[in-house]
């Protein structure tokens, strides 16, 4: 009864904050061009606050109704998840950058991208516990997969413009309808001659949804290492994700002053991706993995913030 009053006041949470963008949505385009830059930064700065409270705060409803160890996992859990959706928004400027998407526009193709990645992500997470449930062994694959990615995030080299006409994205639409690349609009499909026709914009948000797939398929096991309580999973990435819209306004083109975001991420992922190799000779305690975490959060902004001066 206590978890079912805990779902449901997520569930309020949740569409409350997705129904005020949809409804923000259509105000957005029209006070955004009245709106003077440092104004609309203070608002984005205001929202990530708020969901970043949220996040952090349903941490005290999960601990007076589940104990002291539930709560920690979610704090962890979702720590993890906000720490590697960062990585998320260099792409998603690369994105913008390369098909010219205007700021105005963006927010709308971020707020149905993050609606689609909400939907995708509840799948993968009940996916991967009825994976772990059944096959034991999977935590070995799940942990290589880690230790993998960290090591090919650590070499990978940055890319300054994103050639989007060669990505897997947007080959894979092109398969599905014709892309029409003479102007920007603000209709993700468009009717020419009587034929439809995807625009940039929808590009976009494709794009940005394999974007967040890919992501999805590294950041997923990895929070699985933190809790197998299908609660807890999703709620943190839920909350991680909600704010990611925000949170792009307020760092997304700065983010490249994070100069150790890759370094650090690599050392998380990394982390991760041992616990689960070592799980069953030796268990590392959810509070740690928390310390750890936060620590080297903590160094990859320090340090840049040192280097930045």
């Amino acid at each position: 009864m206590e978890l079912d009053l805990l779902w449901i006041s997520f569930a309020i949470i949740v569409i409350a904050g997705i129904s005020i963008d949809l409804f923000s949505d259509h105000f957005h385009r029209f006070f955004k061009k009245s709106q003077k830059p440092k104004d609309s930064f203070r608002v984005e700065i205001i929202w990530t606050a708020i969901w970043i409270s949220l996040g952090i705060g349903f941490a005290i409803p999960i601990y007076f109704i589940l104990g002291e160890i539930k709560s920690i996992e979610y704090i962890t859990a979702y720590t993890l998840e906000k720490s590697l959706s960062v990585d998320n928004l260099m792409v998603f400027v690369l994105i913008f950058t390369s098909l010219g998407i205007s700021h105005i526009l963006q927010h709308r193709v971020l707020m149905w991208g993050i609606i689609g990645a909400i939907f995708m992500r509840i799948g993968f997470i009940a996916a991967g516990i009825s994976l772990l449930e059944t096959f034991h062994w999977m935590i070995y694959v799940l942990g290589a997969v880690l230790l993998f990615t960290s090591l090919r995030m650590i070499t990978k080299k940055e890319k300054e413009k994103l050639e989007v006409e060669k990505t897997f994205s947007v080959r894979f639409l092109k398969k599905f309808i014709p892309i029409d690349t003479s102007e920007n609009h603000s209709s993700f499909i468009i009717k020419k001659q009587g034929k439809r026709y995807a625009t940039l914009l929808l590009v976009a948000l494709f794009s940005v949804e394999m974007t967040d797939l890919v992501f999805a398929l590294d950041s997923i096991p990895a929070v699985l290492s933190i809790s197998g309580d299908l609660f807890i999973i999703i709620t943190s990435n839920i909350f991680a994700v909600l704010g990611l819209r925000s949170l792009y306004f307020v760092i997304g083109r700065g983010i490249e002053k994070l100069f150790y975001l890759k370094y650090g991420l690599t050392v998380m992922l990394g982390f991760i991706g041992i616990k689960m190799l070592i799980s069953d000779v030796y268990e590392i305690e959810v509070i740690h993995s928390l310390i750890v975490i936060l620590l080297v959060l903590g160094c990859t902004v320090g340090f840049s913030l040192i280097r930045k001066r």
